[in-house]
């Protein structure tokens, strides 16, 4: 468990809450040097909150986070945040996202009179009809204390002001939140030091209960948390309402379909900013989620994938002349579709321009393949270079794809698990070097064989690893796997730590 130390001006500041013996004053924490550091200061995985008042460039609390970070411990808020809070510039471009959700707001009646003043504690605030609002302040720039000045012009709201707040200054509600929001921020302030030292490293796997597809049941979630602490790591799951909470942790394991506007893609970028190891990587959601880019990259680099072309919003030739040579039927996708969705199976030219007019509002450009009928396709799982599961998913009754849309109701087909071994050797060759060319991470190759043909249909950055399903050859030995690769990571990056010094 990595250690912990809450930074504040004085030590009567922390009065009003419960002790802990993880408080440190401003004056003691600048003071330490590396001959007078207790193992957890001279722990470079030690997690450092900073509750200093004076957080202005090279005021105290500066000084405190930017120390930590040259020490190599993780820092909340960072130097970077906290210049960024003292431009107001910087703020702008961090924040300039928020205006539809304050329209929203506005809408709704949420927002009053011609000004609104908000407390924002670790993402959290008294008013419950802006906690979208407070969790969203606190992704974007993550200070622990924040105060929010909202004004209207012209019946447009804005932010005008957006600054730290001392710890000193909380009123006696606003104290009471603060110690609830700590507490669900940073679980370890409460721990005892023998619960710390049962695990050596913190993961964090990002789920969203909601959705109905996830990439792991709740059964593999289980089981990746049981073979994460097996092996020393305590794994935790998070949702996006944890952005705030990544740097606690060594490493982020994605368990939510990504995308790349989306705030899985961000919370990644954000992770690997904190150093943590993460699965997906930014590059992997960037290189994988777009299946024009993904054709582009095979058909580069020659690894077999679909005959196609690209279709362009602005492309004025008639769609007859940009499709000669191809025959119906034909598969056009968007770019960034998932489970099927945005797929299409097109019988006719008429077909493929009303299809192609309807995708285009969302996208300027479309992928157009030929259509390979197969009775399923292999899945195989790649993790570091490696393969970790080979399925076979069968179409969906009576639907020419493995997910079926069109009723009210997702179908799917069945799937068979099997061991690499019994995969024919094209097919394994063909999905790791399709891999090779997008990193090291964890994929499932979506790949077609029809007689001795064998095509990359795509490579998924975040594939299903399901309970039952993935998981019906290796069992157990799956998910530890998976976590033995983080536990191998982070290790690594400990070492780099430690002979940088």
């Amino acid at each position: 468990m990595c250690p912990l130390r809450i930074v504040v001006d004085r030590q009567e500041d922390w009065q009003p809450y419960y002790p802990s013996e993880d408080l440190i004053s401003a004056d003691d924490f600048l003071a330490l040097d590396r001959r007078h550091r207790s193992a957890a200061d001279q722990d470079r995985s030690t997690h450092v909150i900073n509750l200093c008042g004076e957080l202005d460039y090279l005021g105290t609390g500066y000084y405190v986070s930017l120390l930590a970070q040259a020490r190599g411990q993780r820092v909340l808020p960072s130097v970077e945040t906290l210049n960024e809070l003292s431009r107001k510039a910087l703020v702008d471009l961090q924040l300039d996202t928020l205006a539809p959700l304050l329209g929203e707001l506005a809408r709704q009646g949420r927002l009053a009179g011609d000004s609104v003043t908000l407390r924002v504690l670790f993402g959290e605030c008294l008013e419950p009809e802006l906690a979208r609002l407070a969790r969203k302040l606190f992704e974007r720039l993550p200070c622990p204390l924040l105060e929010a000045r909202l004004v209207r012009r012209h019946d447009l709201w804005r932010l005008a002001r957006l600054k730290p707040v001392a710890l000193r200054d909380l009123n006696v509600d606003e104290q009471d939140l603060f110690a609830s929001a700590l507490n669900r921020h940073s679980r370890k302030v409460w721990r005892t030091p023998t619960a710390r030292r049962r695990y050596r490293f913190d993961l964090a796997i990002l789920v969203d209960p909601k959705e109905a597809m996830p990439p792991s049941n709740t059964s593999a979630l289980k089981a990746f948390i049981r073979a994460g602490r097996k092996l020393g790591i305590d794994v935790s799951l998070i949702t996006r309402r944890d952005a705030g909470r990544l740097a606690e942790f060594d490493g982020l394991f994605i368990r939510e379909t990504t995308a790349l506007d989306h705030h899985t893609y961000r919370m990644a970028r954000l992770a690997e900013h904190e150093g943590l190891v993460v699965i997906d990587s930014p590059r992997d959601i960037l290189r994988c989620t777009n299946k024009v880019y993904l054709h582009a990259l095979l058909r580069a680099r020659g690894v077999p994938a679909p005959e196609g072309i690209l279709l362009k919003r602005r492309d004025r030739r008639p769609l007859a002349e940009r499709v000669a040579g191809m025959s119906f039927p034909m598969v056009l996708k968007i770019p960034d579709g998932s489970f099927s969705r945005g797929v299409v199976k097109v019988e006719s030219l008429e077909q493929l321009e009303r299809e192609s007019k309807r995708l285009f509002d969302d996208s300027a450009l479309l992928l157009l393949q030929e259509w390979l009928p197969t009775e399923y396709d292999w899945r195989i799982g790649v993790l570091d270079g490696q393969v970790l599961f080979a399925s076979r998913y069968y179409m969906a009754r009576g639907h020419w794809q493995i997910y079926d849309h069109s009723g009210a109701r997702v179908k799917s087909g069945g799937f068979t698990t099997h061991d690499p071994s019994e995969v024919p050797l094209a097919v394994i060759k063909a999905a790791l070097k399709a891999t090779r060319l997008i990193g090291s991470g964890l994929y499932g190759v979506d790949i077609k064989q029809a007689g001795e043909r064998v095509v990359v249909i795509e490579v998924n950055d975040n594939p299903n690893v399901d309970a039952g399903i993935e998981d019906a050859r290796l069992g157990r030995q799956l998910y530890e796997r998976i976590m033995a690769v983080f536990l191998a990571r982070m290790e690594a990056r400990v070492a780099a730590r430690s002979a940088s010094e």
